[in-house]
Order: C-alpha cells, then structure tokens, then sequence
C-alpha cells in the first residue's frame, strides 16, 4: 500500500477579477437579504436600468502545481506574497475547489488557516471544540479524553463558556490551533495565522507542530519566517506566481526563496569621473549565491576606486543600513593607517569579515568616500548591494525571530 496521503495533478485555480473580490462563505441569511434587496428595488423603481457588469479579468492563482506528500512529511510551504500559497492551502483543505486538476488526500485534515477558521461566533469555546471534533469524525469520548489538553494548551479556561465571537484576535488563534493540534487529525495544516500570537505561543505552537510530525502524522506549514521553516520542516514545496518553482530539501529551497527576493541590481557600478576621484564597483562576496549570508560565516566587500587626480590621503568607509534604515554597523579604512589610492588610475580595496556577526535581516551598504578627514567628501552612495542575513540550520531551544537585537557574539560561560 502506498503511503502518499497527499497527491495533487496539475492543480490550477482560476478567479474572475471584478466579479468576485474574495471567497467566502454563504449562509441563508446572506442570500434571503440579497432577494429582499433586489425585490424591493424592482417594486420602488421598476424602469431602472441595471447597473453595467464590470470588466473582468482572469487570474490563476495556481497553475499546473503537481506534487506528492508522504506519511509523516513535514512540508513547508513557502513564497513570496501573491505566490499562491493560501489558495493552495484552501484547495487542500476543500474550504475552495480546482479550476482544474486533481488532488487525493487521505485521512482527516485540520486546518488552521485564519483567525476563525471553523469556529462558530455564536457558540462557546467549550461548544467549538466539541463541534470541530466533530466536524473531524471524531466520537464524543474521543474528544473528551483531549479536552483538558486542549484548553491548558490555549489557556483560555476562563473564558472557555463564552462565545467566541467575544475573544480576542489571540485567545481566537490559541483556541483554534489548541483544537486543530490536539484532536489527532492525519493531516495538519497551518499557515502564518499563528503571527497573531505572542513570541511564546509561537514557540509553543512550533514545538506541538514538530511533535506531531514525530507521532508519524504530516504537517503542512506556511510562514515567512525561513528560521522556524528550517527548524521545523524537513522538505518544501516553493511556490512562485501560481506555479511550482521548486520542490526539494528545506535548505535549498529557503535559498532560491531568498534569492528569488533579490531581483534588485546586487552590485554596485558606475562610469569613471575625468574629473574627480569616484567609487565605480561595490560587490559583496556573500557565503551563499545571489548575496545571501549565514551568519558567523566568511563576507568579503569589494571596492573599485577611479582616480584621475592625486588624492591627500584618501578616506573609505561604508555601513550596513538595517530595514529600519538604521546603522548597525560601521567600517573604513585610511591611507594613515594602509596606503590607499597614492596615485592615479584604478585601485581595488577589499574588507574581510571573517565571522560576520549581524543579526538576521535585510541590510543595504552605506558607502562614504572622502579626502583626508576635514577635507573634501567625494560620495556617498546609499541603498546599495541589498543582501539577506540568514541563520537557518542554527537548532537551538530558542527561536531566531526577527528584530530581537543587532548582533550576537561568540562568548564563553562559566557555571559556577
């Protein structure tokens, strides 16, 4: 017997653009009020012309995705925004169905997709447990024996007789993640809903995940954050404009996502001055391809200085410049400490780091290029030679996630 419990054959989704925003779901009272309305705009003006339709336009969210997922897979699924993850997901949990294709899936399938997902406002925590158990073909001792898991693990037990419709974004998430975790679905399937929840749910929601995945069920996980990807998953599915651009083992997926983030021009150029002294090349030498750096590894910046005059002690230095445009770190070289561009023509600097120890992150460089100090400043360039610093495949207790800090350093400890 085969143990593939997800196979989806070219798989493509199409939407009507300006007929239809979004999908969603619709109840009895949505339709009862829509014939109300458009009865009673016959009755009060019955010679009214009818609104023109809108111009349409198609769009495939998903086009010819095919793969297959195994027993106990933990997948990741990862792009850019618009690639088509959410609507994959969708399909996969039939919440919206194929333009064309096919998909199989076998065994129960939870999901937790957006904040609400499965739960009903009206009824209780205590009420849409039991309800979503349900929904999972679950028996009612079956979901007992998981209730007080469910809630110790949302922490929600005060609030656990009250409607939902009443909790907030959080304790929505923690409930709904608590239920699609712990009823024991084949397939669980998550996307970046859980960004809602605090630093800590989100470690403990990664860690029940990656539980899961060892009991032998599989794990669907989409998220933007290539740390908890890395920790969590051991293959991915990458997905790019509709289509499969790659599938394959978790690391080298995350670096053609990063690289596929960097179509800017990754290095620096410009046309020789016959006038004055002019940086004209800034390249960065990165571990990975496509200006991707791991952190603690090997980065080298290249300079190519043009000069057609004599310079009185020339002046180099450059920044890296965080996402918030801050300075987080700041580097140069003279000509009093080295001899530097003495003389005219073409000179190459380059600056070793050998561990680079920058935190996680998108930097650009800040370049600053001047006569001795107090004297004439040249250039600066800004915003150039964009690069990602990634500490994935770093496994540690702690999460990585973003903007904790500028930079880690090695250190020694001592336990007395």
């Amino acid at each position: 017997m085969s143990d593939t419990v997800i196979r989806v054959e070219n798989l493509s989704k199409k939407y009507i653009l300006g007929q239809q925003k979004q999908e969603r779901y619709t109840a009895l009272r949505d339709v009862l009020a829509n014939t109300a309305k458009s009865v009673s705009r016959q009755v009060l003006n019955p010679f009214a012309k009818k609104a023109p339709l809108p111009e349409t336009e198609e769009f495939w969210a998903l086009k010819d995705v095919s793969f297959e997922i195994k027993q106990g897979d933990r997948v990741g699924i990862i792009g850019r925004n618009g690639a088509g993850k959410s609507t994959l997901l969708k399909v996969l949990s039939r919440i919206t169905g194929p333009t064309t294709g096919r998909i199989s899936i076998k065994g129960r399938v939870a999901s937790l997709l957006e904040v609400g997902t499965g739960f009903h406002p009206e009824l209780t925590g205590r009420e849409n447990i039991y309800l979503n158990g349900s929904i999972l073909g679950m028996e009612k001792v079956e979901i007992r024996k998981k209730f007080d898991e469910i809630v110790a693990f949302a922490e929600v037990e005060k609030f656990l007789d009250t409607p939902v419709k009443r909790y907030s974004s959080g304790m929505y998430v923690r409930l709904a993640f608590a239920v699609a975790a712990h009823l024991e679905p084949d397939i669980l399937i998550v996307d970046e809903v859980l960004a809602v929840g605090d630093m800590q749910f989100q470690q403990k929601c990664l860690g029940k995940m990656e539980e899961v995945g060892k009991q032998g069920r599989t794990v669907l996980f989409v998220s933007h954050n290539m740390q908890a990807i890395s920790t969590l998953t051991q293959r991915c599915i990458m997905l790019s404009k509709g289509k499969c651009f790659y599938q394959g083992l978790t690391e080298a997926a995350i670096t053609e996502y990063i690289r596929e983030g960097y179509k800017k021009q990754l290095v620096y150029t410009d046309i020789p001055s016959d006038f004055e002294p002019k940086v004209t090349q800034v390249k960065l030498n990165t571990s990975k391809p496509n200006n991707v750096q791991i952190n603690g590894e090997l980065m080298e910046i290249h300079f190519e200085i043009s000069t057609p005059i004599l310079i009185d002690g020339a002046c180099l230095s450059f920044q890296f410049i965080n996402s918030f445009q801050q300075s987080v770190l700041y580097l140069w070289s003279f000509d009093s400490e080295r001899p530097m561009c003495r003389g005219t023509g073409v000179f190459h600097l380059i600056c070793i780091i050998p561990k680079i120890r920058l935190y996680m992150g998108e930097y650009t460089l800040r370049v600053d290029f001047a006569e001795r100090v107090g004297k004439k400043h040249f250039q600066t360039i800004e915003n150039i030679c964009p690069f990602e610093l990634t500490m994935y495949g770093k496994h540690i207790e702690y999460e990585w996630q973003p903007n904790i800090c500028t930079y880690i350093e090695e250190c020694e400890w001592n336990i007395l």
